[in-house]
């Protein structure tokens, strides 16, 4: 069994008196230390599958495990928990805490798990300096280029150290060369042996995945690996 093992999902969203089904009788399996890239036109279901794979969201029937552990049923304080101490995520647009410093925001995810305060102020340097950010560490978003934000995110999703990281588009507010560079530390990160699940319309972040899957409908039409060969 993988690392994220999803069977006969469905998600079913109610619009007043129409139902829209965003996912059908879906199967999905990644493996732990796999690079999995989650493409698809406009409305085939990544982001919903997305919500169900971050437990930011409950499935309408079918099951999801993470890491052994069926998620598929748990409430929302349950589905809080596992988000903050088994996924990561890194979000196109960045989402850090404008009043907060590189050390602090990087710092957020240990404090909801209890670290100390001494414990967790170490760590959020050593992964500030880990995406090259050591001369950034006292600045705020606002001092920061949108490649330097996007690495602040990469390092807060690392914090307490996810099963899994999830991006959703993360060089779709930036420039080529601050995409490139944030594509190569996450890449250099599943080298590490992070299973990272990244969710993209782009082909050059999919090339350099080791697998793609490719939704239409609310379900998996096509998956290919070693795309970039």
């Amino acid at each position: 069994m993988g690392i994220v093992a999803i069977e006969n999902l469905c998600k079913v969203y109610q619009l007043g008196s129409l139902e829209l089904l965003a996912l059908r009788d879906l199967d999905l399996s990644i493996e732990q230390g796999e690079y999995v890239a989650i493409m698809g036109p406009s409305g085939s279901g990544k982001s919903t599958l997305l919500n169900m794979i971050g437990c930011l969201d409950t499935p309408t029937s079918g099951t999801y495990q993470l890491g052994g552990e069926d998620v598929s049923k748990l409430d929302d304080d349950e589905l809080s928990i596992i988000r903050g101490s088994r996924i990561g995520f890194v979000f196109q647009s960045y989402n850090l805490i404008a009043q907060l410093n590189v050390t602090e925001n990087i710092e957020v995810p240990m404090y909801y798990q209890g670290c100390s305060e001494r414990a967790s102020a170490q760590r959020a340097k050593e992964l500030g300096k880990m995406v090259g950010l050591g001369d950034r560490l006292e600045h705020r978003p606002s001092e920061l280029s949108g490649g330097q934000q996007q690495r602040v995110a990469i390092a807060r999703a690392l914090a307490n150290d996810p099963l899994i990281i999830l991006a959703d588009e993360p060089t779709g507010n930036l420039d080529s060369e601050s995409g490139a560079e944030i594509l190569k530390i996450l890449v250099d990160l599943h080298e590490q042996g992070k299973t990272l699940i990244i969710v993209t319309h782009d082909k050059g972040i999919a090339a350099s995945a080791g697998r793609v899957v490719e939704l239409l409908d609310g379900q998996i039409e096509r998956q290919e690996y070693n795309y970039r060969r």
